[in-house]
Formats: C-alpha cells, sequence, structure tokens
C-alpha cells in the first residue's frame, strides 16, 4: 500500500506515530536504504554456531541474504551472498562447513573473506573466449561487511565507517550482555515464523512496558510477568535501544489485588490458582538477582531474553512493509547442569511461534496491522508514562511507552522525518 504523502510525526517528543510507517512500501524501501544499509549495527548470530575455521551460516542483514564464517586464522566475516557475476544466491545452506564458496550457476568461486578466487575459463580455450585481458578478480568479490563481535555476539554493519560497537551499544547493552554471555555458551536451537506484520511493530513491543502484565495472562497470574511487580527500563544514550528486567517477588498479593482491580480479566487473574506441574514456570534463579525475566533490544534487529530460564536471541528480518520472519537461537551455558538443561527445553515452551508468551505478541503485531489498514493518515497514541524526556524507569515506572518513543525518535533521524512541531506547542494545541 502506498500513499501520496510522506509520513508525518506531529510532535518532537514522538507521542504521535504515523501509522503510514507501518503500511507503506515506499516507507519499506526508504529504510533498506538509510537504516538497514545506513549506520546501524545488524545483529548477525553467535560465534558459538561457528567455532571451527571453514564454519558457516546464512542469514539476513535486512533482507539481504548473509554469510558469514570464520577463515583459516579464526576471523570473522560477513557479506552478501550474491554472486558478482549474475547475483545468484552463492550459499544454499543454512549451515556447514567449507573450505570456499561456489556459485552453483557458473562456478564462481569465492575464499572465507568473500574475494573471488576461482572463473571457469576465465582464459577460454585455446586462445578463443574467456574473459576480457583486464578482468581483475579482487574488483569481484562479494560485498562485505564491517564485522565485530562482543561477548560472542557477532554484529555486521554496511557502513564503510561505523561508529564503534562499543560505544552504540552504549552501557545499559553492554551490561545486560556481560550478564547474558559471561560464561561459554552452547546453541541448543532454533526456530523461525512469517509475520503478516511490519518489523517495528515487533521491535516497539520489546520497549513497551505497558502490555507485558495485560496481554501475557499466563505469566501475570503465575508471577513470571506482572505490571506490579518492580524492575526497571534502560534506554541507551540516545534512545535507539533499550535493557529491562522484572524483579519476581517484588509485589504482594495486595498490590496486586489494587493495581489489577479495573483490568477487564481480574477474574481470571486469581493468585488461588496453582499448577499441578511447575515444569514451565518453575524457574530457577541462577545469577541470584530475582529477576525473573530479562529482555534487551538492540536497533534494529537484535532482541536478546532471559525468559524464566531460557535464554535465546531473536533476529528480526523484514521482508515487506507488510511481512517479516522472526529467528529465534536458544542456547544454554556449556558447564551447566543436565536439570537446568532440562528446565531450558520445557520453559521452551513460552517462547517461539507457539510460545504462551510470544504468540501473544505475534498475534497482537498482526491483529494491530489488519486495524490499521485503512488508516494510514492517522497516528498511534503513546502516552504512557507521560510525554517529554525519554530516560530510565524504575518501579512502578516502567509501565510505560517512554523507551518506544526513543525507539521512534531514533527512526525519524536516520528515516529524515522532522516532526512538526515541540511537545510545548502540541500541548496547547491539545
Amino acid at each position: 500500500m502506498r500513499h501520496a504523502t510522506e509520513p508525518r510525526f506531529p510532535f518532537a517528543d514522538m507521542s504521535r506515530v504515523p501509522y503510514a510507517v507501518f503500511l507503506d512500501e515506499g516507507v519499506y524501501e526508504r529504510e533498506q536504504t538509510r537504516i538497514w544499509q545506513g549506520p546501524v549495527w545488524l545483529f548477525l548470530g553467535l560465534e558459538a554456531q561457528i567455532p571451527n575455521p571453514g564454519d558457516y551460516i546464512t542469514t539476513y542483514a535486512g533482507d539481504q541474504p548473509v554469510v558469514v564464517d570464520r577463515a583459516e586464522d579464526g576471523s570473522l566475516h560477513a557479506f552478501v551472498n550474491s554472486c558478482a557475476h549474475k547475483g545468484t544466491m552463492v550459499v544454499r545452506y543454512r549451515k556447514g562447513n567449507a573450505g570456499s564458496h561456489t556459485c552453483v550457476y557458473h562456478r564462481w568461486a569465492y575464499d572465507l573473506r568473500g574475494n573471488l578466487v576461482g572463473v571457469p575459463f576465465l582464459r577460454g580455450i585455446e586462445g578463443m573466449s574467456g574473459m576480457p585481458k583486464d578482468f581483475d578478480k579482487r574488483d569481484h568479490g562479494l560485498r562485505k561487511l564491517e564485522v565485530e563481535s562482543y561477548r560472542g555476539v557477532v554484529f555486521g554493519s554496511f557502513a564503510p565507517k561505523p561508529e564503534p560497537l562499543r560505544a552504540y551499544l552504549d552501557k545499559p547493552i553492554l551490561d545486560f550482555l556481560d550478564r547474558l554471555f559471561a560464561r561459554p555458551i552452547e546453541v541448543i536451537g532454533h526456530r523461525r515464523q512469517r509475520f503478516h506484520a511490519n518489523w517495528k511493530q515487533y521491535y516497539e513491543n520489546y520497549g513497551d512496558g505497558y502490555h507485558g502484565g495485560l496481554l501475557h495472562e499466563l505469566a501475570a497470574t503465575f508471577g513470571l510477568h506482572r505490571a506490579t511487580q518492580g524492575g526497571s527500563r534502560i534506554p541507551d544514550k540516545r534512545g535507539r535501544h533499550a535493557a529491562a528486567w522484572v524483579d519476581a517477588e517484588s509485589d504482594s498479593a495486595e498490590i496486586v489485588r489494587q493495581g489489577y482491580r479495573d483490568v477487564s480479566f481480574a477474574k481470571s487473574f486469581d493468585q488461588r490458582l496453582k499448577l499441578d506441574d511447575l515444569a514451565v514456570f518453575g524457574w530457577q534463579d541462577e545469577v541470584g538477582d530475582g529477576q525473573s525475566v530479562r529482555t534487551c533490544a538492540v536497533f534494529p534487529s537484535a532482541l536478546f531474553a532471559q525468559v524464566g530460564n531460557v535464554l535465546e536471541t531473536e533476529q528480526i528480518r523484514p521482508k515487506s512493509a507488510t511481512e517479516f520472519e522472526l529467528y529465534w537461537t536458544y542456547f544454554g551455558y556449556q558447564d551447566e547442569s543436565a536439570d537446568l538443561r532440562r528446565r531450558r527445553f520445557q520453559q521452551a515452551n513460552m517462547v517461539g511461534p507457539a510460545g504462551y508468551n510470544n504468540m501473544e505478541d505475534g498475534e497482537a503485531s498482526i491483529l494491530e496491522m489488519r486495524g490499521i489498514r485503512r488508516r494510514g493518515s492517522e497516528h498511534t497514541v503513546l502516552e504512557m508514562g507521560g510525554r517529554g524526556p525519554i530516560a530510565r524507569e524504575d518501579g512502578h515506572a516502567r509501565l510505560s511507552e517512554t523507551v518506544v518513543r526513543g525507539f521512534w525518535r531514533y527512526y525519524a533521524e536516520l528515516m529524515g522525518y522532522r516532526p512538526a512541531r515541540s511537545p510545548r506547542r502540541a500541548r496547547r494545541r491539545r
């Protein structure tokens, strides 16, 4: 769906977001250039997926297919999975080990750094045909990404001189990754799902502290995540990323009763309900800080989470304005006990395409897309937590959409969208 006019953000505090940014294919194409191929770091995978020289995975950077591999010297490399000859995808498998990558079409071959190393019949046969004499293989390698890794998390960027990765992530995200990847990990599984929705609807869901204790009734009922619990939600200095956590046993029965008294599902929210089998919600505090849920969003493609004892990454792969893919990677620690590993598998029923939590997040995005189809000239309302500055939220203040507005502020900056007027003028005109 295309719109005749450019999407407009009415207020500088981003408390209004035009529905057109979710619907317009022209906006989507602009995103691919200004964001996904712009000055950002994109999550590509985990070093644990490619531990040995020659190991590779195929993934996506925006909607472009990408190969990530480890060269003979142990260095990491990433390049667009599209042959320099006619654009054919070079690597067709999800993962593997190889000494080089060869396009099946005309057998052009590339080394583990993406350099062209072989062209069949380069000089023809008996002096006939072949490539021109000035053809130089060095000019025809695969398009390379800048690659950096932090705590074994691999990021890539199309920008020739991107902001240093540590500075891009900033302290809240670095602290989160330090905790999540404190010990060597082992990948234990993957899932993926296609959504008929816009990628930004799912990304902003991660920064939305308002929905967690409402949409996820089962998690709220059994204490994994309630709006009445304490916790924090911390944006980076530019508001583009955010880390958050929930303090599991930080509310009381009376706080819960008062907090949820006006919620429509309050009758089903009954603390007397008990589970005969706690395998799914039998959370074990591994660190000792009482944080049952921890989430982290790194603009624009990476989501990291500890949900109970499930440890996961989620990668956003946009396909069009109205479709994206989500790719989950689950992991545990190499030195963990068999009992804890079993808990991770059991609790994986909470996350993923049919998970008790993620299923609801995905459905909410789809329902949102269905509802706004004919509302491209209108706007969302993001005022829970107030208007104005975008800052850290603690305790019940995290029941807020402030961090979501931080995401939209950075998005608009990259896209070149200038808000129409300031928050002060916006209030006078309401």
